[in-house]
Formats: structure tokens, C-alpha cells, sequence
């Protein structure tokens, strides 16, 4: 990927959409196509099975294929670290699964860019798990957080930077997010009421997403009684 400074080739800011994909050649086509139009876009596979990496690449994505199969976090780990190395100053998460509307980047890109608000979170109306509204009772009492689970979100790089090393066995989205306004980040919310895929999530079947969330959770909880102490 050729490092960015000041503003990319296309004079548009310093932002960059994060994609990680698993088998999603039905949509990642589409969602790279419309998502390109506002930032400039990095697609990581986590190794799938079908044509997710070359139709990426054909819509106009930098793609980067894991030679395995990571998860969820690690291939998102890889794509943070890709971002910040070649002088991204500006990073949004989205999903391969065409459930997350690009046009609401225009949004994430103005409070990033022009607000210089460090943190934007995406707020689904109905979240899809019992384990995530569980999740969404607990943050959202704890840090005012309506859908920490959400993953659209944008990021100002200091913010990754500060947080770096994250713990792959968890939510890194929830991790970042937590620990910068552990440390006094500001942040902003922007419904992102989208389109809901028809089959199943790649990257986790339901009880193994279920049980990755409440395992979060009972790490955010400990974690919050012993800073307490």
C-alpha cells in the first residue's frame, strides 16, 4: 500500500475504511464499489474460500489475504496496523456483509475530519443477539455507550496508537472504544440503521458469538470492579 501524507493521490483527507471479510462474495463487490466513492478502502480476507479477495480488488479495494484463517479480531488487528503504517490518520470499521449504508460515511468522515471528534460509534435500532443486549445494558449504564458492539465505527489514529496491543481473544472494537473514554475520549453516535444480511455471519455461527460476547463482558465487568477497588 503506498503511505499517505498530508492527503491521498485522490486529494480527499486521510481516511481509511477497514473491511475485514470471510466468504463474502455475494456482497463485498458492492460495498466496496459504493464505499470507495468516499474514502479509500482496505479490504482483509481471512483466508476465504471463495472469490472475496479478487472481487475486492476488482471494485478498487487494497486487499491483504491472510494465508490462514484468523478470526474477527486479528484479520481487524492486521488491518489497524496496515492503516497506521502507511500514515492513515483517519480510520473507519465497516462490515463485508452490505448491512452498513457507505453513504452514512459522509457523516463519520464530517465528525472525524471536520468536528475533530475523536471517536464515532454506529448504533444499530435492534441489535441481533440476547448476549449483545446484555452487553448493551451494562456498557450503556457503565460509559453512556448505546451499541459498543456495533462495528461501524471511526477512530482518529492516536486513538490506536495509545491503545495498541490489543487482546485479540476479545472485542478489539469494544476494547479501543472502552479504553479511550476510560481515558477521557469524547465521542459521538450516529444511527446506522441498515440492511439486514439474509444468511448467517461468516466470521462467527450464533453460540460461538454468543459465548465470545459474555466472555467480553465478564472481562469489561472485572475489569471495572477492580478499578474500583
Amino acid at each position: 500500500m503506498e503511505k499517505h501524507r498530508g492527503r491521498s493521490a485522490l486529494g480527499r483527507p486521510r481516511v481509511i475504511v477497514i473491511i475485514p471479510a470471510y466468504n463474502e462474495e455475494a456482497t463485498v463487490q458492492k460495498v466496496v464499489a459504493h464505499t470507495i466513492q468516499y474514502a479509500d478502502v482496505l479490504v482483509v480476507d481471512d483466508c476465504s474460500s471463495d472469490n472475496t479477495a479478487v472481487l475486492a480488488k476488482n471494485a478498487g479495494a487494497t486487499v491483504l489475504r491472510n494465508s490462514s484463517n484468523l478470526g474477527y479480531e486479528r484479520t481487524l488487528n492486521i488491518g489497524f496496523e496496515t492503516a497506521l503504517k502507511n500514515g492513515f490518520e483517519y480510520l473507519i470499521t465497516m462490515d463485508a456483509d452490505g448491512e452498513h449504508n457507505p453513504e452514512l460515511l459522509t457523516l463519520f468522515i464530517d465528525m472525524l475530519v471536520d468536528k475533530k471528534t475523536p471517536l464515532v460509534l454506529g448504533v444499530r435500532k435492534k441489535k441481533q443477539r440476547f448476549s449483545e443486549t446484555l452487553m448493551g445494558w451494562y456498557i450503556f449504564a457503565r460509559y453512556g455507550v448505546h451499541d459498543i458492539l456495533c462495528g461501524f465505527k471511526g477512530y482518529r489514529s492516536h486513538l490506536v496508537r495509545t491503545n495498541g496491543g490489543f487482546d485479540t481473544s476479545q472485542s478489539i472494537g469494544t476494547e479501543l472504544t472502552l479504553n479511550s473514554i476510560r481515558r477521557g475520549s469524547s465521542f459521538v453516535e450516529i444511527a446506522v440503521n441498515g440492511n439486514k444480511r439474509r444468511d448467517h455471519p461468516r466470521f462467527d455461527h450464533a453460540w460461538r458469538a454468543n459465548m465470545r460476547i459474555l466472555l467480553v463482558l465478564k472481562k469489561q465487568v472485572l475489569r471495572d470492579i477492580i478499578s474500583c477497588l
